[in-house]
Parts: C-alpha cells; sequence; structure tokens
C-alpha cells in the first residue's frame, strides 16, 4: 500500500500507510444467538437536489442497495430511525417512502426490518397530549398499512408538553393498546437529541427508567423490547436485569456494545445499532463466531472496532451520522460524499482523517486502495495534496 497524506487535529500533515487487510465478507440469513439490527443511513442523490437545506432528494437505488448489503450479512435494519437523519433532514414523507420501499424489499427477501413511528410531522408546538397521542398513531398505522414492524421512537412533541411521568404513561398507554403487534420502545438519550432531556418525566435516569418499566410491565404483551442509547453501560445492564420475562434489551450503546451483546451471568443485550451500518463485515462476523461459541474470536473481531465506534459517536454525538456515510463513500457505496441538509460539514476534516486510520485498524475498509483513492480526493479541495 502507498501512503496517504492525512491531518492532525492541530492542522499538521503526516503521512499514513494503511494496512490494507479488509475482513472476508460472509453472507448468512441472519444469527443464531443474538437478533441483530443495524439502523440504516440514506443516500442523498445531489445531482437532484436543487435545495439540499430545505428539499433533499434520495437517491432510492443506493438507499436500497445498502439494506440489501446488510441484510446480506445477517443484520435486520432499523429503517427511518436517528442514523437516516430523522428529524435532522429527512421529514415523515420521505421517511414514510423509505419504510414503504424498505419494507417491500424486505419482505421480497425474507429479510427482517422495523421502522421508526414518531410524532415528527406535527407543526411547531404548543400541542396537547392529544395531538401526541393521535400523530404517533397516524404513523403507525401508516407503518402498519405498509406490512412493517414497529419502533415507536422518542418524541420531541412529547418531551416538550408532558409534564411528568404520568403524561408519558397516558400516551404511551393510548398507542400500545392500539397496534396490531408488539413493539420496539426507544429510549434516545440527550446526547443524541438535547430535545429528548428528560425523557420518561424525570431528570434523573434512575427515575425516568422506573417510569419507561412501569410503562413495559403495564403493557409488556405489547411491546417485543426496548432499544435504550445512554451511551452508558451500568444503565443498561440495570434495565436489563429488571425487565419482565420475555421483553428484549436491545442495545443502542456504540460506546460499550461489545461487552452488553456479549453479556454476563443475568443475561445479555440484543442489538439496534447505528454503528453497525459503519463496521457490518466485522460485527456479522463477530456475531457468528459467537452463536459458533468461539468468544475469543468474537473479542478480537469486535475489540478494534470500540475506537471507531467511539470516535464516530465523539461529542457532539448527534454529529455521528456524517461519520457513517463518510465511510461509506470511501467502501464505495455510494458516489459522493454528500447529505441530506449538507450535514456532512458537520466534521472537521481531521476527524474524517482519524475515522479513516481507525477503520483501516478495524479492517472495515472492503477495498483499501478505493478508500485511500477516495480520501485523497476527499483532500484535495482542502489544499492537501
Amino acid at each position: 500500500m502507498t501512503s496517504v497524506k492525512l491531518v492532525r487535529a492541530d492542522g499538521s500533515l503526516y503521512d499514513y500507510v494503511p494496512a490494507g487487510e479488509p475482513l472476508t465478507l460472509v453472507q448468512r440469513a441472519g444469527f443464531a444467538t443474538r437478533i441483530a439490527f443495524a439502523a440504516a443511513h440514506v443516500v442523498l442523490d445531489p445531482l437532484r437536489t436543487a435545495e439540499p437545506l430545505t428539499h433533499p432528494v434520495i437517491d432510492w437505488d443506493a438507499t436500497l442497495a445498502y439494506r440489501e448489503h446488510l441484510w446480506s450479512l445477517g443484520f435486520g435494519v432499523a429503517e427511518a430511525m436517528d442514523t437516516a437523519q430523522r428529524g435532522m433532514g429527512l421529514d415523515w414523507p420521505l421517511a414514510l417512502e423509505l419504510i414503504q420501499r424498505s419494507t417491500a424489499a424486505a419482505k421480497a427477501r425474507g429479510a427482517l426490518v422495523a421502522s421508526g413511528a414518531g410524532t415528527d410531522h406535527l407543526p411547531a408546538g404548543p400541542h396537547t397530549l392529544q395531538d401526541v397521542t393521535d400523530a404517533y398513531l397516524q404513523q403507525c398505522e401508516a407503518i402498519e398499512a405498509a406490512g412493517g414492524r414497529i419502533i415507536l421512537m422518542a418524541s420531541r412533541a412529547l418531551a416538550a408538553v408532558a409534564r411528568g411521568a404520568d403524561d408519558y404513561a397516558s400516551v404511551y398507554g393510548a398507542v400500545l393498546t392500539q397496534v396490531r403487534e408488539p413493539v420496539i420502545l426507544h429510549w434516545l438519550g440527550p446526547m443524541f437529541d438535547p430535545a429528548l432531556e428528560g425523557y420518561w418525566g424525570s431528570p434523573t435516569i434512575a427515575e425516568a427508567m422506573e417510569s419507561c418499566l412501569s410503562i413495559i410491565r403495564d403493557h409488556g404483551t405489547k411491546i417485543d423490547g426496548i432499544k435504550i442509547s445512554l451511551l452508558d453501560a451500568a444503565q443498561e445492564i440495570s434495565m436489563r436485569r429488571q425487565l419482565p420475562s420475555g421483553v428484549l434489551m436491545y442495545t443502542g450503546d456504540d460506546f460499550n456494545y461489545d461487552d452488553l451483546i456479549l453479556g454476563d451471568g443475568h443475561g445479555h443485550s440484543d442489538a439496534l445499532l447505528g454503528i453497525f451500518d459503519a463496521i457490518a463485515p466485522a460485527a456479522s462476523l463477530a456475531l457468528a463466531a459467537l452463536d459458533a461459541g468461539d468468544v475469543a474470536r468474537y473479542r478480537q473481531l469486535l475489540a478494534p472496532t470500540v475506537p471507531l465506534s467511539r470516535h464516530i459517536f465523539a461529542a457532539p454525538t448527534q454529529h455521528y451520522k456524517a461519520g457513517v456515510v463518510f465511510l461509506a463513500y470511501l467502501n464505495g457505496f455510494q458516489a459522493h460524499f454528500r447529505m441530506v441538509r449538507g450535514l456532512e460539514s458537520a466534521r472537521s476534516i481531521s476527524h474524517l482523517c482519524e475515522l479513516f486510520v481507525l477503520a483501516d485498524r478495524a479492517r472495515v475498509l472492503r477495498n483499501p486502495d478505493l478508500a485511500t483513492e477516495r480520501m485523497r480526493n476527499f483532500l484535495l479541495p482542502a489544499g492537501v495534496a
């Protein structure tokens, strides 16, 4: 491999020689011992997008091709979630079209997909609890009409109007009693979306967790599981041990997923992770190793992905999508590094250079020569030659 000139955080340049040792992809239908969803990104069509800040156009072929890639490695797809820039440029009409297309593609190949239902089509507030309930039900009904499974996303509108745990219980109870099949709840921490501070009706994690657990206990037959994205392994383990029998914990912890999925003597977490979009080859091989009882191989494969994930999800965490999309560009899954609402600019050049290095070390650059060439081309407009 030839060297590439990269940029450090202080602006200085250095030469890096990629190891160039990609993992070998192995196609599989799924995993035996863990359920694993990858929250998938969307691919913008920059040539047909005339108003990138307000009216993005999606490249449906490239977007669905990436989902086919994830399915081929054994993952389910968590559709129209935070990773797809839901609430950060992907509005409900586009999200619904994405859900409909993805659900149809999943059914055609017998693959797993679950889609985010929220309240993001509501106009700017203020709103009532009934407004929020009706908005949730509208999106749930649309997903069910498409033949899809539901992930009940956290709601900014509910966080704004709720005055305590009872308000959350009222809204979630009204929605859960009307869904056709068990849903996955979603607890997204404020590091991902500051508007969700104090979700479940309390500023403290312990009280919020108890409020959420109370809803789960009251409606357990309508809940498949809960994904929590708090980036706090101890809190996830605490909640996992308190879940009613039959309700799954899906880790959304992009910092500690390796240990949480492996589990302990009291149980393990399944997975619904944005980072699985970026590290799909390594995660697929690791989960297959876990199925085979080879814990050492599982750890060997995932250990080098953790520094990459922690870098991608570094504060401000909500901009992790830029890293996910950049890696898809480096790996040849899309022809450009452009994002909905221009969010490719959310991460610095030095941040993306370090991402390239960590991805190489994690062996998730599927064609190192192509990735290196694209890295060079990306740096040229910044004056790095």
